[in-house]
């Protein structure tokens, strides 16, 4: 089932046969340095494409990204739902994520896939926020983030990791996007074009 198309790109569940594709993914360091660190086992990542092949929801998920020229899946990609600390999903929010093969990257698919799920999300979906969460040194992530209007909310230092926890606010909603000033307290460096 065909979730979402852009441009060059279609969103679809995942299927048994993106599962070979999603365990190379998931062992790439190029990667996974942004993303956890480690690279994951076999049986991590496909306890983890488990997990996302039983997306039921036409509306909320991380997507099989396939190229709509041949149908190479390519990574994974989405909207899937903001949960509370310890709880349940925020109404009306998600949280954006694009994992894109490194064989893949610096083509402008990183944000034409972002700029669909979002568009998707707030004309669609209605949601009334989304948010995202980078490792401070994914430069390329965060540029995409700045490009379709995402704002710096908080830091967060995770060991020796850090990560930018930015928002995106449904545009046509009263109120709009809210100003924040953000205080680093030396826990992270932040780009000056990033705090806002």
């Amino acid at each position: 089932m065909i979730v979402l198309e852009t441009e060059r790109l279609r969103f679809r569940r995942h299927e048994p046969e993106d599962l070979e594709p999603f365990c190379r993914l998931q062992k790439d360091p190029r990667l996974r340095r942004y993303v956890g660190g480690q690279p994951r086992t076999p049986e991590d990542a496909r306890r983890r494409f488990r997990q996302m092949s039983r997306a039921r929801s036409r509306r909320l998920g991380l997507w099989a990204t396939v190229l709509k020229e041949d149908g190479r899946y390519i990574g994974y990609c989405g909207v899937y739902p903001h949960f509370r600390p310890g709880g349940p999903p925020r109404g009306r929010e998600g949280a954006l994520g694009f994992t894109l093969a490194p064989d893949f990257w610096g083509r402008g698919l990183g944000t034409e896939a972002a700029r669909g799920l979002v568009d998707d999300a707030f004309a669609r979906l209605r949601l009334s926020r989304i948010v995202a969460s980078v490792d401070a040194r994914n430069a390329a992530s965060v540029h995409i983030l700045e490009k379709l209007g995402f704002r710096l909310r908080r830091l967060e230092r995770l060991g020796r990791r850090c990560l930018y926890h930015l928002e995106l606010r449904n545009p046509s909603e009263p109120g709009g996007p809210e100003k924040t000033r953000v205080d680093p307290d030396g826990v992270c460096s932040v780009p000056a074009k990033t705090a806002t």
